[in-house]
Parts: C-alpha cells; structure tokens; sequence
C-alpha cells in the first residue's frame, strides 16, 4: 500500500531523482521534457547543465501559462499523439497533470518514452481515478467545473482542464502499463494536493468518499512516481 506523503517532500523526492540521474552521467548535460508543462513547480537545476524542453496540449490557458514559465529552454504545444520528439533524446520527463486530461492516455504515453533514453526517468505525477476527488471530478458538470473554478481557486491557477480520466490515471492502471513496457517503479507514493478548493470541496469530497463506501478514498487525490526505464529494453521488475 502506498503511504501518503506532503507536496514538499514528494518535490525533495524528485529534485534528489534529478541530482542522483546527473550525477550519474558523469557531467554530460541533462535533458529534460516537461509533459504537461502548464503545471508542477519547475525542477531544481541549479549548478546543473541542463535543457530544458516543453511540451502541452494547444489550449488558451496552458499556452498562457507555457509563455510565462522562463525554465524552458523552448515548448511545442499541439496533438501530443504526434508531437515532434527525437528518439532517445532526453534523460528526464517530468509528467505532470497531463494524462488525466487527454483523450489516448496510453498512445500519448508510449510517445513520450521512445524519446526517454535507456536508463532515463520519468518523474509522474496525476490525479488518481479511484479517488474521491477524481471521481467528483470527472462527475461534475463542465460548466459548473468552469463556475467553482472561479470561484474558488486561487487567481492565476491554470484550469479548469478537461477531466478524461482512462483506467491508466489509477495507481492499479499505471502499475500495469510499467509492467507490459518493461518500466521499473522505483517510488510509489499517495499524495494530496487538490486545488485549495477550501470548505466546499472538502466536504463535496468526503462526501463522495461516504456515498462510496471508501472506495473512492479521500485520504489522498493525486499519485506520485519515479519510473526508470531499464538500459535492457526486454527486462523486468519481479
């Protein structure tokens, strides 16, 4: 069972991730893909030389978000079923807040890995399907998502994004994808961190968490993970 962690040591998690992949490379540049870049907070790269590349889907809100984030080196934002990615090129994918908001959830994944190189990370962050709150998510009307979004998210909050929701944004789903690709989870971990939705969301989700019987849980909204993909492409993790 995955514990539940904080925001700020999930970010240590990934940043320490980050420094452990670089250092491993003996001083060769580390190139990153943020997936989903109108989200997460920019990793710390700092005495780190690094590149830094973003892509997204092409919407209103996440190309004004994209535009403002000074960490990219350059974005493309398009059909992420085809977006142009080299093979093999790229050490890291941050994947953040983007699999749950697309339509072929998977297709998209297996994109982005033909450009991870072997041994490469990925960085995975999502809401997870089986919860509370991505089950109220997914059931709440789209114009009365636009509403409470206003209403309630702090100013400047990118969103309300579209809420897909395929069985692969569930921990059980991406624990099944890795498997059938021959990806290692390496860190594993529950965390809450829905939008500050104050007292109404919280108790809509725990609300929805009673009329489930727990098996849509609130005791956490998003999962958290470190996925490696072996140097060996046909290995696995027994």
């Amino acid at each position: 069972m995955s514990e539940v962690r904080s925001i700020a040591t999930r970010s240590d998690l990934f940043d320490q991730r980050v420094r452990e992949q670089w250092a491993g490379q003996l001083g060769r540049r580390l190139d990153v893909l943020v997936a989903g870049c109108a989200h997460d907070e920019p990793l710390v790269l700092d005495r780190i030389d690094n590149r830094v590349t973003g892509v997204d889907e092409d919407l209103p809100v996440v190309r004004r978000v994209v535009g403002e984030r000074a960490d990219l080196s350059r974005w493309s934002l398009g059909d992420l079923r085809c977006v142009p990615l080299a093979p093999r090129s790229v050490d890291v994918i941050q994947l953040s807040f983007l699999l749950e908001r697309i339509p072929h959830a998977e297709l998209v994944f297996d994109r982005l890995l033909q450009a991870l190189r072997p041994g490469g990370l990925i960085l995975l962050r999502m809401r997870d399907r089986r919860s509370a709150y991505g089950l109220l998510d997914r059931l709440t009307p789209a114009w009365m998502r636009r509403l409470l979004w206003r209403r309630l998210v702090p100013k400047g909050t990118p969103g309300p994004l579209p809420a897909v929701y395929e069985p692969v944004t569930s921990r059980d789903g991406m624990h099944a994808f890795c498997l059938s690709r021959g990806l290692m989870i390496t860190d594993d971990h529950a965390t809450t961190s829905g939008p500050a939705l104050g007292r109404v969301g919280r108790v809509a989700v725990t609300l929805m968490d009673k009329l489930t019987r727990g098996r849509f849980p609130s005791t956490h909204d998003e999962v958290a993970m470190v996925i490696r993909k072996p140097q060996n492409h046909f290995a696995r993790l027994i």
